[in-house]
């Protein structure tokens, strides 16, 4: 293999004359990591896009299946718990006080440490699965809107294969693979900002044009529909749509790596702005869309409009527009799992070769099938994988829900609660304990003969083992509400992370040094962030533990009965299929 001349790799500075790879730098998560950052607004966009991707025409789908009025709350709901979650991963992972000095990078790494392997089979195959599902709705959101504007359809879903499908790979490969092809999230800040500005005219069309007025009297009046659909028998499958329209999890730590000068605060302010903009758009564009088509509406609902007027051929130009900037974020996602799984977190693909005269070490990157490295490799991989599907399959709504229900519960509630409980597990244990201690009776005062300190050295101080020992509370007879609450289940979660993570970060101290030798890394820089906020430390709280138990609770049981629902609703052949 020949060299090439290439940007050195972030982990491999300069020595002389050559490149020598040094001892990997002091960080859990083995990623290539990002050359460019963003700003606040960039950030925000990238992260708002990636909320704001297909599922935003399925949400007055989402509301039909779901009733009106509950599908709202559940919208609601959602994007607040997204905005918590979305904080809750970022703050344990960058400023946890037993994570902060890691560099824990990607939510897998984050649930590897007190789970271990378990922990990152689960977050990377429910990231692919709700990235694979949102690729394909792009492509078939695709398919549905550009025939129709180009005037090769007379009814949506109605064209030849040359019409819809060619269209769509043509397209697909002219704009969505070169964008996929790039290396860094935050080169897609532009195009995401374009994204955002098109689906806001999108809503302001689907508010101005759905015809509102004359659906609702038509039904009676907005009463009765309130009346009628306040809750309906397809909840579930509506609240799956819904989750995959705000589920972003899986490109928190990619959107959080892109953010200049990373703190809790600027996060936070990343995650209130992008949810609060994105709550507002689905809102406006769900209700309207659903007050205008009730129970005549679409899993797009675009294909509800008329397709010879000029506004609505608009509205699926800023649509089409959208998918086109919207699948390469889904694309990072998928690669970044691929990678990981397959390559060990090495996108570039970098080799070390030796001179064999001077003996210099020079680092170089992998190409194979011609100029493709495996950048280009996994990437286009992953547009032939959801392209398959997307030529086969015509109808949106049951992708959005069912990669609703399965990825998104997945990585949006359970993934969270558990990487929460299992990072701040000895908290917890301790916290329990206190609460059991303070509502039994008063233990006898006198002391024992073990109590006493040792003969001959009254300094001498016990030795702190290795795995966390826990007070016999945990063991004997219990209050009432502990079986009800299923505590025994979450003190079974946090032991388990507890001693994992006791035994891991022992492992990587032995493997890589004590903590404060890795405040730099090999070329001088701070280990995580360029402003010194990885001192900050957030520590854990009663409240947290509450929402993470909530979590894990309400992503089990959508999950199921999304699962369910779809499956009753496939087998009786309810979803709406274009003729």
């Amino acid at each position: 293999m020949e060299p090439v001349e290439i940007e050195p790799h972030p982990n491999f500075p300069h020595h002389g004359g050559g490149t020598v790879p040094p001892p990997p730098r002091r960080q859990v998560s083995n990623i290539t990591l990002p050359k460019k950052k963003s700003p606040v607004a960039g950030a925000c966009s990238n992260l708002v896009n990636s909320i704001v991707g297909a599922g935003i025409i399925g949400i007055p789908f989402a509301l039909k299946e779901s009733g009106l009025v509950a599908g709202t709350i559940l919208l609601i709901l959602v994007s607040y718990f997204t905005d918590k979650t979305l904080r809750m991963l970022v703050e344990l992972a960058s400023f946890s006080p037993r994570l902060k000095d890691y560099g824990v990078l990607t939510f897998e790494d984050l649930l590897s440490l007190p789970f271990g392997r378990a922990g990152t089979v689960f977050v990377l195959t429910s990231m692919f699965i709700t990235a694979y599902g949102a690729m394909v709705a792009y492509l078939l959101i695709i398919k549905d809107t550009l025939p129709v504007i180009f005037g090769l359809e007379e009814t949506p879903g109605a064209g030849s294969f040359i019409e819809r499908e060619l269209l769509m790979v043509g397209t697909s490969l002219a704009v969505v693979v070169p964008l996929s092809m790039q290396r860094d999230f935050s080169s897609l800040a532009f195009t995401s900002s374009i994204s955002v500005t098109a689906d806001v005219f999108l809503v302001v069309f689907v508010a101005v044009f759905a015809p509102v007025a004359s659906s609702v009297a038509s039904a009676g009046g907005l009463g009765r529909i309130l009346q009628e659909n306040w809750i309906n028998g397809g909840f579930f499958i509506g609240f799956g749509v819904l989750t995959i329209a705000m589920t972003c999890q899986h490109s928190a730590f990619i959107v959080a790596g892109s953010l200049r000068n990373l703190t809790a605060s600027r996060w936070a302010r990343v995650t209130c702005i992008s949810l609060t903009l994105s709550a507002i758009l689905c809102l406006v564009l769900g209700i309207s869309g659903y007050l205008g088509f009730l129970d005549q509406t679409q899993g797009d609902v675009l294909n509800n409009f008329a397709v010879d007027t000029f506004q609505a051929n608009a509205a699926r130009g800023l649509l089409a527009l959208t998918m086109f900037f919207t699948y390469p974020m889904e694309a990072f996602v998928a690669r970044h799992v691929l990678i990981q799984l397959l390559f060990g977190g090495d996108m570039d693909g970098y080799v070390t070769l030796t001179d064999p005269t001077t003996g210099e070490f020079t680092t170089t990157k992998s190409k194979r099938c011609g100029c493709l490295n495996r950048r280009y490799q996994v990437t286009f991989i992953i547009y032939i994988t959801t392209l398959i599907p997307a030529l086969l399959v015509d109808d949106l709504g049951p992708v959005l829900s069912i990669t609703g229900a399965i990825g998104g519960c997945c990585l949006a509630y359970i993934g969270p609660g558990l990487a929460y409980l299992g990072v701040h597990g000895d908290d917890f244990l301790e916290s329990v304990t206190g609460s059991l201690q303070s509502r039994s009776k008063p233990s006898s005062t006198k002391t024992s003969e073990s109590d006493l300190p040792l003969e001959g050295d009254a300094t001498a101080n016990i030795q702190t083992p290795t795995n966390p020992t826990y007070p016999s509370e945990l063991v004997g007879p219990k209050p009432w509400w502990w079986w009800p609450t299923l505590m025994p289940l979450w003190v079974a979660i946090a032991t388990k992370g507890a001693t994992g993570m006791n035994d891991r970060l022992t492992a990587f101290d032995s493997e890589h040094g004590p903590v404060s030798a890795a405040q730099e890394g090999g070329n001088g820089e701070t280990s995580r962030v360029e402003d010194g906020s990885i001192h900050e430390a957030i520590e854990p709280c009663k409240r947290d533990y509450i929402f993470s138990i909530f979590f894990i609770v309400f992503g089990v049981v959508a999950m199921v009965a999304g699962i369910l629902s779809n499956v009753y609703v496939q087998v009786n052949n309810i979803f709406y299929t274009p003729t």
